[in-house]
């Protein structure tokens, strides 16, 4: 049977409006899991809108399930501060890459939207969202809401890369 390496690259691009956990700023870095895999990004220092742009991997052994995202603040004398936490269904870019072989987009036709996804109970989506294939790897990018918390919303980018082995 042919097998396939399944990997999500998960890029935490950046934060904004991230709420204040120390005396006048925060320290985020976020934790992302999916089934029981967990990585997580560095800290940065003294910012609300922090820039990560920082890439974590994933293999995929499950046919789809959440990602989920917690932000912390950093703290050295005590406990690490939750800054809020967030999801996202991989159903819809699992979906949508059953449709690009469906389809039959080349990795030559460049880039290609193949579905919107809009925000819903499935996920914390602060805006809709386009799943794309580019140069044969499926891209969604988003931005999402984080919940239990006053403000703040992170930025992804999701890449989900089949290859045969």
């Amino acid at each position: 049977m042919d097998e396939q390496l399944r990997l999500l690259k998960v890029i935490v691009v950046k934060g904004k409006r991230l709420v204040i956990r120390d005396f006048k700023s925060s320290d985020p870095y976020v934790v992302v899991k999916l089934g029981n895999q967990t990585a997580k990004t560095r800290v940065i220092h003294c910012s609300l809108n922090p820039v990560w742009n920082e890439e974590l991997n994933f293999t995929l052994t499950e046919p789809s399930g959440l990602l989920n995202l917690e932000v912390f603040d950093k703290d050295f004398l005590k406990a690490d501060d939750k800054m809020g936490s967030s999801y996202l269904s991989l159903q819809p870019l699992m979906s949508a890459s059953r449709l690009r072989d469906i389809l039959k987009v080349s990795s030559a036709s460049g880039e290609t939207t193949l579905r919107k996804v809009t925000p819903d109970s499935e996920n914390c989506l602060a805006s809709e969202s386009s799943i794309s294939c580019v140069n044969g790897e499926m891209v969604q990018n988003v931005w999402l809401r984080l919940l239990g918390v006053e403000s703040g919303e992170l930025q992804l980018t999701i890449k989900f890369i089949t290859s045969s082995n």
